[in-house]
């Protein structure tokens, strides 16, 4: 299935509403993704201060309880705040904590089957890697949004990885109607290739790693989306 790509420029909100929940995200979507350096409550309050709309909380060293009270502390930070905290993969834990909604991997489990026992409002994005995937997942249904990366090379990744680049990230967003966000190796001089690309967000680790300079960046990441 091809979609026709979108305004690259254009924003939108994602209402997601069942059963009477509702859940507002309003793209083009800025998300940081924990590191697994403890970053709760310290990073996430830099980063809902500074305006971030989805906390990915990525923690894979942390199992149970340990990762059940890192996810609610960042609920904690972001409650009555526009900032909407996913927990990645893991949506015993993402519904425990009462978070927004859970964010699956590649090779997890269909988003049609968390939809049918999610909670009111829950938003379900996964991580797709070619324009195939991208189109298969949006014929299955259930999720909100893609993440797409590995978009430029990341010290996330290890050497040799592979890396899509621009016209990959293009591709993909041309083959789905979903919003897709960006990942991999973002930085703020890029993010307008990034937007010129189709992409409705970005998505980064490295990025927001020091805490004291999370607001200006995000503050010239939508410079960025708005040029």
């Amino acid at each position: 299935m091809k979609a026709k790509a979108a305004n690259p420029r254009a924003s939108l909100t994602l209402t997601r509403i069942r059963d009477g929940g509702e859940t507002n995200v309003r793209f083009p979507v800025i998300c940081l993704i924990t590191g697994g350096e403890g970053a709760v409550p310290g990073l996430v309050r830099e980063a809902v201060s500074a305006g971030i709309d989805l906390v990915q909380i990525r923690e894979p060293q942390l199992e149970g309880e340990a990762l059940a009270s890192f996810a609610r502390q960042a609920v904690s930070e972001a409650a009555r705040t526009s900032c909407r905290v996913l927990v990645n993969d893991r949506l015993d834990i993402a519904i425990a904590a009462e978070a927004a909604g859970v964010h699956l991997r590649g090779d997890s489990f269909p988003a049609a089957r968390v939809r049918s026992v999610a909670p009111a409002g829950f938003l379900i994005g996964r991580s797709v890697h070619t324009p195939a995937e991208a189109a298969i997942i949006t014929v299955q249904g259930g999720c909100d949004y893609l993440i797409f990366g590995t978009v430029f090379q990341s010290r996330n990744k290890p050497p040799g990885h592979r890396v899509a680049g621009v016209a990959g990230l293009r591709d993909v967003c041309r083959s789905t109607s979903l919003p897709v966000i960006a990942v991999g190796g973002i930085s703020v001089e890029n993010t307008a290739e990034v937007a010129a690309a189709g992409a409705k967000g970005i998505a980064a680790i490295s990025l927001f790693r020091d805490a004291g300079r999370i607001s200006s960046t995000v503050s010239r990441l939508r410079q960025q989306f708005d040029t």
